[in-house]
């Protein structure tokens, strides 16, 4: 048993099975000799268990001998102290990356197998958003990292390159000249971080980790949106909408615009409203699919009127119908962008209008209980499920809202508003 050098581990000679040269100058350093001339170098020790470990160190022409020798050391001193660094990396290697565990806790969402808040099964927008927060920021930047190697500093690294924009690129879409945006910024890297901890919660779980690296993270807050309109945006929106009426607008964009403003409804909540979720004798639209689950909206008599002034289809089941085929409109972006150009307002989403809706609430003095019930929110949505008559009382408060909004919008010396 010669001591290992270059020239003993070159001149051995292949057999037709593999065979061991050991070392005799450091017990437990070896050299495997395959058939095909490839020679690697390993270690071979028992752990404190008494479990034999053989643990391969590199490849002859990779590493020299002497290379080989000095980690052999390093790692049979390692094994002497009461590590493990075979049954370690053995461990490393069944660990799964942040990338599979992300392919796993989709999986499990669309099967329904892994649900949202309140123990609901994931709508299939969120399920879209968070697969694409997952492709454009969490597998860049820890796709290969292994989930039981996570600690908090990795989750806060991540968070600053996210904020910092690492992430950012434009895109082209699969859509006829469409192309995606990714930003960073705080309130993305706040968001993402929030799925991230939500996805290792799972893998928490599924006994891959025992604990979640993002506990106690503290995220970066997000701009809020504080914008709301005022009463000459109102009236700029009013006027906008009028000019559009007359000018062969789609009248499914003008009638959306309305129903947003006059309600505090979200965007997917109208732009989707069924018939038959509209209780025009309860004041009342009775979402079934809201983002808080089924919710029912108590609303005012503008809102009734204007329904009334929308020519109802049997055929279809959409309030605001698709121009063609049976489904809801899908025109809405591109005439939203219209209509802000036309009344000069920039920085207002169809999410400006409902937090405008329960500004305005506010402004009348209602209490935030009641306003969170004028729109939906889920602290105001609690006893929904067992509401079939609206109270009188939250009809009013819908009612003097949309007025109030109607108000402000109207312009009495161009014959405006509209017959609502």
């Amino acid at each position: 048993m010669p001591k290992l050098t270059k020239r003993t581990v070159e001149a051995a000679i292949p057999r037709d099975r593999q065979f061991t040269i050991w070392c005799s100058d450091l017990a437990g350093f070896g050299v495997f000799i395959n058939p095909t001339g490839k020679r690697s170098y390993f270690v071979d020790y028992r752990n404190d268990a008494g479990l034999r470990r053989r643990m391969t160190i590199g490849q002859h022409g990779k590493i020299t001998t002497e290379e080989a020798r000095k980690l052999a050391i390093a790692t049979l001193g390692s094994a002497v102290r009461g590590n493990d660094p075979g049954g370690e990396r053995a461990e490393r290697r069944k660990a799964i990356t942040v990338s599979e565990l992300c392919t796993r806790y989709l999986e499990g969402s669309y099967s329904g197998l892994v649900t949202g808040r309140r123990g609901t099964r994931k709508k299939p927008s969120s399920l879209l958003i968070e697969a694409g927060r997952i492709d454009r920021h969490i597998v860049p930047l820890l796709g290969r990292r292994l989930v039981n190697e996570l600690v908090p500093a990795d989750v806060y690294r991540f968070m600053r390159d996210v904020t910092s924009g690492k992430t950012a690129v434009v895109a082209v879409s699969d859509k006829k000249r469409g192309k995606v945006v990714v930003t960073g910024g705080a309130g993305t890297a706040a968001r993402t971080v929030g799925l991230l901890g939500g996805i290792l919660s799972y893998a928490v779980s599924e006994g891959i980790i025992e604990t979640n690296p993002t506990r106690g993270v503290k995220k970066p807050a997000g701009q809020r949106r504080e914008r709301r309109l005022s009463p000459d945006d109102y009236r700029a929106l009013g006027q906008a909408l009028q000019r559009a009426d007359g000018e062969a607008e789609t009248p499914q964009v003008i009638q959306a615009i309305w129903l947003l403003a006059l309600t505090g409804c979200r965007r997917g909540e109208i732009v989707s409203l069924r018939w038959s979720e509209v209780d025009s004798d309860g004041m009342s639209l009775r979402l079934q699919d809201s983002k808080t689950g089924a919710s029912v909206r108590p609303i005012g008599s503008p809102v009734i009127n204007l329904l009334s002034t929308i020519k109802r289809d049997p055929q279809l089941l959409f309030v605001l119908p698709a121009v063609r085929g049976d489904g809801p409109f899908g025109g809405f972006p591109r005439g939203w962008a219209r209509i802000m150009e036309r009344a000069g307002l920039e920085d207002v989403t169809p999410h400006t209008l409902r937090h405008s809706f329960a500004s305005v609430a506010g402004d009348l003095g209602f209490a935030e209980s009641t306003i969170a019930a004028l729109i939906g929110h889920a602290a105001g949505s609690v006893t929904s499920r067992y509401i079939h008559r609206l109270d009188s009382v939250m009809v009013a408060s819908a009612d003097k809202v949309a007025k109030a909004v109607l108000d402000q919008m109207s312009d009495s010396s161009s014959g405006f508003p509209p017959k609502l």
